[in-house]
């Protein structure tokens, strides 16, 4: 690894940090890993600017510490190799989320595995994320138990990933599943290892935990909210774009200029979740905080996503970005504070979907709307459909129950 760049030109990224408003503290940080990073570098054999991170991995196990060394190291990288300065708004990470980055070779070699096969199978990136990171959470606590090869594996090893020592579970059917999709994948790879692992992972239940939705008090208060003029018009029209339309948040930060269609009075979108083109009626109320949006408030750029940062350099919205507005809201509102309290983008989802049914529209136009492609994803909503399961209620006038139990 060659670091006679950072050498000579580390004194540039700190005088732009100084001048760009970095506070003292951070760009002494900066200053003393690069002098730690240049001390170091004739002891060591480091091949990248990941292992100058993994040399930190050895000194703390502190979460804190380890997340800080990214960061700067991250930081430094980008500087280093490909010329980017920090921007003030984007933290350049070193590594993706996970643990990766700390397996060993055979393990990490899986979770390519899995991943280059599923992409030819056209999975979704978001499943291929998710299912890999819930592997890659298995294999490395394996390896914290000492197997540094999948045949080292054993079923209390395995067992111990879900199941206590006091017998309690841990992890449900959910990270079961995700982890089982890798080794099955991996099954083409290392048959026989993959296969073992497989039988090794204990049979769950799967279950569905109750989700909780809006009741007309909060979607009231919510209303109040945003009718204030303390909320933005580009927030104002993202809450309405929620609450009457059901679009997932990372859908409507994808929204350009012409996914609206004024003439037709239609909204049209592709789904990033799914990929599939969806198409949904343009309300009154949601196209009058759009335009205002549009015409009032929205900087004057060339980019075409309508959502845009309120801030220079007027970036486009990304779908955390959608939930941030939604906390401010909540938190605006004195809403859903407490801790454990469900208060992301989906629960308008659910809003929607629960909605729809109190009121007897029928499945496939509520499956249309939400832009659903499997029928069974209905499911989950017909939980808090309360007006329709009270039909389903059934007497229990037969059953001796004791008098108490319905004293108050």
């Amino acid at each position: 690894m060659n670091l006679a760049n950072l050498r000579t030109r580390h004194e540039e990224l700190l005088s732009y940090m100084k001048a760009t408003g970095y506070s003292a503290v951070y760009i002494h940080r900066f200053q003393k890993e690069i002098k730690w990073i240049l001390q170091k570098e004739t002891q060591n054999q480091w091949a990248s600017y990941a292992d100058i991170y993994l040399e930190h991995t050895k000194v703390s196990k502190s979460k804190d510490y380890l997340r800080n060394k990214r960061t700067i190291i991250g930081a430094l990288e980008q500087f280093d190799v490909y010329g980017c300065l920090p921007d003030g708004r984007r933290r350049h990470t070193l590594f993706k989320r996970g643990s990766y980055h700390l397996l060993v070779p055979e393990f990490r070699e899986l979770i390519d595995f899995y991943c280059t096969i599923e992409r030819l199978r056209g999975k979704q990136e978001g499943t291929i994320r998710g299912e890999s990171l819930n592997a890659t959470s298995f294999l490395y606590a394996m390896q914290l138990r000492g197997c540094h090869t999948l045949g080292e594996v054993t079923e209390d090893d395995a067992l111990s990933f879900f199941i206590s020592d006091e017998g309690s579970l841990i992890r449900g059917c959910s990270y079961k599943k995700n982890i089982s999709a890798v080794f099955k994948a991996g099954l083409g790879w290392k048959e026989k290892e993959c296969n073992a692992v497989l039988n090794f992972l204990p049979m769950l239940r799967e279950n569905r935990k109750n989700i909780q939705y809006l009741n007309d008090d909060e979607i009231a208060l919510i209303r109040k909210t945003i009718d204030t003029g303390n909320v933005s018009m580009r927030n104002k029209a993202i809450i309405q774009l929620l609450l009457y339309t059901g679009l997932r948040g990372c859908d409507i930060a994808s929204m350009r200029l012409d996914s609206v269609d004024w003439n037709k009075e239609k909204i049209l979108v592709n789904q990033q979740k799914t990929k599939a083109p969806l198409e949904l009626p343009l309300s009154i109320i949601v196209g009058n905080a759009i335009f205002e949006y549009l015409v009032k408030e929205r900087p004057d750029t060339e980019n075409c996503q309508i959502f845009l940062s309120e801030t220079k350099p007027f970036t486009p919205l990304s779908s955390k970005s959608i939930s941030n507005v939604v906390a401010k809201i909540f938190k605006a509102a004195n809403l859903r504070q407490t801790t454990g309290e469900r208060k992301g983008t989906h629960i308008f989802r659910h809003h929607l979907a629960s909605s729809m049914l109190e009121r007897g529209i029928s499945r496939p136009v509520i499956t249309q709307t939400l832009g659903h492609t499997a029928p069974n994803s209905l499911e989950p909503y017909l939980k808090a459909d309360f007006v329709h399961l009270k039909e389903c209620a059934v007497s229990i006038d037969a059953f001796p129950i004791a008098e108490e139990v319905f004293c108050v």
